[in-house]
């Protein structure tokens, strides 16, 4: 059987940095390069960075994508890397395609180009368009009917993109074609175990297409999204072959023994399931037999430690990504703020990182205690500004009582933060957790106030698990564990009026939690709820509370996706509407 040595880049591309991007493409076929490869496959549209949303309908943003591809291929052939076949995703334009109601502005592509020898020599689009979850191409793209075959040294390649691989029926067209090899270049978010997901899927679509299939995706943070990596191959047998780490870029090399090109096609005509067959042919001539490398299968991080690391990927980039020096977050002593301090100080080092300390009147002396242990175990800098006579102030002028006056500590607070953030430049962050912007438990233009919210999308169950893994995870390498104890094993607290507990407005957060799976991440009814085992009269509660709350989502700040259903790309309900889940009377 005919060898092929294959290269995954599983890298960290800049949405709409085309020159980065190139570079980065250019880096990665050197080492392909260098280190035998044949072919090297990048993620899904890696010159232009994905997602590119509407940007994604500019005329001037496909032209720049189109020639810098061109650039690329003939740069590549300028450095003597000619003969190295590389299949890079980039931002392509359908031909003849007018504008019109159904049509993106300008007919965008999700392509990918194959290019050889200086040239482009065949472009392919994404078949099936992702238009579900935080997927919204539809809007974006012009979906393609042509799967392209193109043999390299005696082996059918075939390629499909991402979405592509999900959809049934592909495999059926990938073996009709006779395809030795199915390359897929993808740009796959995180979210909690999706990594087994893949890679079932990839086992089943081996076998499924009877061919080996090399799985590349992208890393690295854009805005709510992370990218975990997590590039594989199997061989036609489904069995596991390579994997990369998770959340790091990485090149893998890995030698394929594959069955010869058959070379005899259908008519142009033929189709298999609606997909036009092209085949193009690259070189015909086998490689000389060579000893293989032992690719490296990588084992998977476990469930709390990978959504630690997706936390602290997605605030590193969307940091660096959008030129912040440093970030700010006030410090309470609380597990939320300790946490988000602790992912802050992994993500950026201690020196980019800056607490702010505001004492009331009613906090305890544990929350400036907590604060100070803190930044003591991490080396982030904090300050003490106290609030108190600031807030007098607000108070000698406006009289507030009961929540309005707690409501007005958050904001003086907030202000504070702003106000350092406009004068000093940092990004300040926004500590709130999912449970808590479910039910509207915060203030806003007060705690919710911020450029980024690192832990939006983690429930305050897995807050608590994840400070005790990261301590855990600090002591088994003989580190000072970030996390005081404290701030882990005392009662949640706003510390806006005398002995305040979380639990004086929210259910045990036990039970909160659970309610708000089953509603927002299953989108069970209410009445579904209550099957599950759950109090009615409290399912009606926090369900009411959800859904009043959505205001406050839609002003709450970006930050990185790790469940199934986070708030903003994912889950979207009208803020003004008049259905309400209601228990059927007994």
């Amino acid at each position: 059987m005919p060898q092929l040595r294959v290269a995954l880049a599983q890298v960290n591309a800049r949405v709409g940095d085309l020159d980065f991007n190139a570079e980065l493409v250019l880096s990665r076929c050197r080492e392909a390069h260098a280190a035998g490869a044949h072919l090297v496959v990048f993620p899904e549209m890696v010159l232009t960075g994905y997602p590119v949303e509407d940007l994604a309908m500019r005329a001037s943003m496909i032209a720049a994508s189109r020639a810098k591809a061109e650039e690329v291929a003939a740069q590549l052939a300028e450095e003597g890397l000619g003969e190295l076949v590389a299949i890079v995703g980039f931002l392509d334009q359908a031909e003849g395609v007018p504008d019109g109601p159904g049509i993106p502005k300008n007919a965008p592509l999700n392509a990918i180009a194959v290019m050889h020898g200086g040239a482009i020599v065949a472009r392919q689009s994404k078949i099936h368009l992702w238009n579900y979850g935080v997927g919204d191409e539809i809007r974006n793209f012009v979906p393609g009917d042509v799967l392209h075959v193109v043999e390299i040294h005696g082996v059918d390649v075939a390629a499909v993109i991402c979405e592509d691989l999900w959809r049934d029926g592909i495999a059926s067209a990938v073996r009709a074609a006779g395809a030795g090899l199915l390359v897929v270049p993808n740009g796959s978010p995180y979210e909690a175990n999706k990594d087994d997901v893949r890679l079932d899927l990839c086992t089943r679509r081996a076998v499924e297409g009877g061919v080996a299939l090399a799985y590349v995706n992208l890393v690295g943070g854009q805005d709510e999204l992370v990218f975990d990596g997590d590039s594989l191959v199997v061989d036609a047998s489904g069995t596991l072959v390579a994997r990369t780490a998770q959340f790091v870029e990485e090149l893998i090399v890995v030698d394929l023994d594959l069955p010869a090109a058959r070379r005899l096609m259908p008519p142009p005509d033929t189709r298999f399931v609606g997909l036009r067959v092209v085949r193009t042919v690259i070189s015909s001539e086998p490689v000389a037999p060579y000893a293989p490398v032992t690719p490296p299968i990588l084992p998977r991080l476990g469930d709390l430690e990978e959504i630690y690391r997706a936390l602290v990927v997605g605030l590193r980039d969307y940091v660096d990504k959008n030129g912040f020096r440093s970030v700010l977050l006030g410090l309470s002593g609380g597990i939320d703020s300790t946490l988000c301090g602790a992912i802050a100080v992994d993500a950026l080092g201690p020196e980019r990182v800056f607490g702010v300390s505001n004492p009331s009147e009613y906090s305890t002396e544990h929350s400036r205690s907590d604060a100070a242990e803190l930044a003591r175990r991490t080396g982030l800098d904090l300050r003490t500004v106290p609030i108190a006579p600031m807030v007098d102030a607000f108070q000698g002028a406006l009289g507030l009582t009961g929540l309005a006056e707690e409501n007005l500590q958050a904001r003086v607070r907030a202000v504070v933060w702003m106000g350092l953030s406009n004068q000093e430049g940092h990004l300040v962050l926004a500590c709130g957790n999912k449970s808590e912007v479910a039910t509207g438990y915060s203030t806003i233009y007060g705690d919710a106030v911020g450029g980024y919210a690192p832990i939006k999308d983690v429930r305050k169950t897995l807050v608590w698990e994840l400070s005790r893994w990261r301590n855990a995870y600090a002591e088994a390498r003989g580190e000072q564990p970030p996390i005081p104890e404290n701030a882990i094993s005392k009662p949640p607290s706003a510390e806006l009026r005398p002995g305040q507990l979380d639990t004086d407005s929210l259910p045990p957060y036990e039970i909160l939690d659970g309610i708000l799976d089953a509603y927002v991440e299953r989108d069970l009814s209410a009445e579904a709820v209550v099957a599950e085992g759950y109090d009615a009269a409290l399912v009606e509660r926090v369900v009411t509370l959800v859904d009043r709350a959505e205001y406050k989502r839609r002003q709450y700040p970006p930050g990185p996706k790790v469940t199934r259903r986070n708030f903003g790309r994912d889950r979207r309900v009208p803020i003004t509407h008049r259905w309400r889940e209601h228990l059927a009377d007994d």
